[in-house]
């Protein structure tokens, strides 16, 4: 069979070269770092390979203040998943700087937090729902503590009482 790719885009994401775009501050362009960058990227791929690549692209690194509201988009996410069950998360903001501060590395973009959230937010409430400790129809509060994320299964009384 033939494949057509007319009309198709095709995006490839890499690192390469995110060493170079660490050590650029918070206000430095890209552009700064495109040399080394493709530098690395001419060592690391075959030249026929890049020479059917239209176009690279260097995206700005992630910056800390923008973590809060990616940790937003991935709660949202969570949120789809538990709708079935009715569970309602309740995350103040402290939890959510806490993902976010643990989600961060300017290197490796927001993989990492992907991670943090399936490990400390995830997993432990996939554990509670198994344990019986939280239930369909219910909120849990989540709040930061020194070393990982603590929460707080309401019942219909409290959740009624904190709403009034």
């Amino acid at each position: 069979r033939t494949v057509d790719f007319r009309n198709t885009l095709i995006i490839m994401t890499s690192n390469l070269g995110s060493e170079f775009l660490v050590n650029l501050g918070e206000e430095q362009d890209v552009d700064v770092a495109r040399d080394d960058v493709m530098a690395v990227v001419k060592a690391s791929f075959r030249p026929e390979f890049l020479n059917r690549v239209d176009e690279v692209i260097l995206f700005h690194r992630l910056r800390r203040k923008d973590m809060g509201a990616i940790v937003e988009i991935q709660l949202k996410r969570l949120e789809k998943l538990l709708a079935d069950r009715k569970i309602v998360l309740d995350l103040d903001s402290e939890a959510v700087a806490w993902l976010a501060d643990k989600g961060y590395d300017p290197a490796y973009g927001a993989r990492p937090l992907k991670r943090v959230i399936q490990k400390e937010l995830q997993d432990p409430l996939a554990e509670k729902i198994l344990m019986g400790e939280v239930f369909d129809n219910s909120t849990v509060r989540i709040t930061a503590g020194s070393d990982r994320l603590i929460f707080r299964p309401m019942s219909g009384s409290e959740e009624a009482g904190q709403a009034a």
